[in-house]
């Protein structure tokens, strides 16, 4: 039985974002790697209208599209686009956004219909990961989609796979299919509510 990585995500992020209703407004997520905007667009609908998404991607098409995807569905104000690499996201939202944070989406690979040559390395998401965390709230989570079928791709599935297992001591690990490192998986990891 295949499992739709993407509505799983999705279901995953609604259900934690609801636990952290409690945490103050404005409600602050991430994409880390924009694509094509759908977890960006996902994101802007889930934060509200006070919330803000912060998305991040080394390609111009992919801010292009995100920018254009956001645009017809009225919600891009409530996103901020960067031509940046994704490790770079804790220095470029800075202290207001460290600790607050409710969610970071990332979808590791290559820009679907694109150079497959431009792609997720664990050089930078190894680093992005760690990034993430130092940006999340009590009760924040990642949601993590892993693609293997790219230069190098093998590899980052297990660096992460690494990090996951790392993390596992000091949050909640979720995974689904990372036993098959031929297949995309995914992962939810969430900061536990301080005690």
């Amino acid at each position: 039985m295949k499992i739709n990585l993407v509505a799983w995500a999705h279901d995953f992020a609604r259900e934690r974002f609801a636990e952290t209703a409690r945490l103050p407004e404005p409600a602050l997520a991430v994409d880390a790697t924009v694509g094509n905007g759908h977890d960006a667009l996902f994101l802007a609908e889930l934060v509200g209208a006070r919330g803000r998404v912060a998305g991040f991607d080394v390609q111009a098409p992919a801010i292009a599209a995100t920018r254009e995807r956001l645009s017809a569905h009225g919600l891009s104000e409530r996103v901020e686009l960067h031509l940046r690499g994704h490790e770079t996201m804790a220095e470029t939202l800075g202290a207001a956004w460290r600790g607050r944070t409710r969610a970071v989406f990332f979808n590791l690979g290559y820009l679907p219909k694109s150079d497959r040559g431009t792609a997720t390395r664990p050089e930078t998401t190894l680093p992005a990961l760690d990034a993430a965390w130092s940006l999340l709230a009590p009760g924040g989570f990642i949601s993590l989609t892993v693609y293997t079928r790219h230069a190098g791709g093998f590899e980052e599935s297990a660096r992460v796979a690494e990090w996951l297992e790392k993390t596992r001591s000091r949050a909640e690990v979720l995974a689904l299919g990372a036993h098959n490192p031929v297949e995309p998986w995914w992962a939810g990891v969430t900061k536990p509510f301080e005690r």
